[in-house]
């Protein structure tokens, strides 16, 4: 009959932290005397002894019942227009001091209108058509030729919204400003 404990190292090792775990919980479990509160302050006591009063902070963790600190706060009487959740209100004075008519007001300045967008230095230089093709139009800019269809982007700036027999929509594209060059024979 086999009852696992073949291999006799890993059974000592099965041994030792079943005792480590036992000492774990004895010592988490049993109270051995020693208190993790802080000792109650003589110091503070004979000081509140010495001026009669009882003393109302206690900064000590001491968790004994104090009497004489139950007593002083259920003297304590309510005052109608105290807050109960502040240590002290401001009180606040009224100012008796005339009010000034003779004052201007300052209006902002006026807003500086925004200029207008660059005219389109795009010129019309001609057309070029095929059958079955869109109409492509040529464009001059101070002596550059550019050849567009619609839909095309000239000089990374001018779209070519539409051409017409009459004219070409064009518009620019980092001011939204569009307009419209005439087609006129050269």
């Amino acid at each position: 009959m086999k009852i696992g404990a073949e291999n006799k190292k890993q059974v000592r090792w099965m041994i030792a932290l079943l005792a480590l775990a036992l000492l774990v919980g004895i010592y988490n479990f049993v109270d051995f005397g020693s208190s993790s509160a802080a000792p109650a302050s003589t110091s503070t006591g004979a000081q509140a002894k010495k001026s009669g009063a009882p003393q109302l902070a206690d900064s000590t963790l001491d968790p004994r019942l104090r009497l004489d600190i139950l007593a002083a706060s259920q003297n304590k009487k309510y005052e109608a227009g105290r807050n109960i959740f502040r240590m002290e209100e401001l009180r606040l004075e009224a100012v008796n001091a005339p009010v000034r008519k003779d004052y201007t007001v300052e209006m902002p300045p006026t807003p500086t209108p925004t200029p207008p967008p660059p005219p389109i230095t795009l010129k019309f230089y001609g057309f070029a058509s095929k059958p079955n093709e869109a109409k492509r139009i040529f464009l001059d800019d101070e002596g550059e030729v550019f050849v567009a269809r619609q839909g095309d982007i000239v000089e990374r700036r001018y779209k070519v919204v539409q051409i017409n027999n009459t004219n070409v929509v064009i518009e620019d594209v980092l001011y939204s400003n569009k307009q419209t060059i005439q087609v006129t024979p050269k």
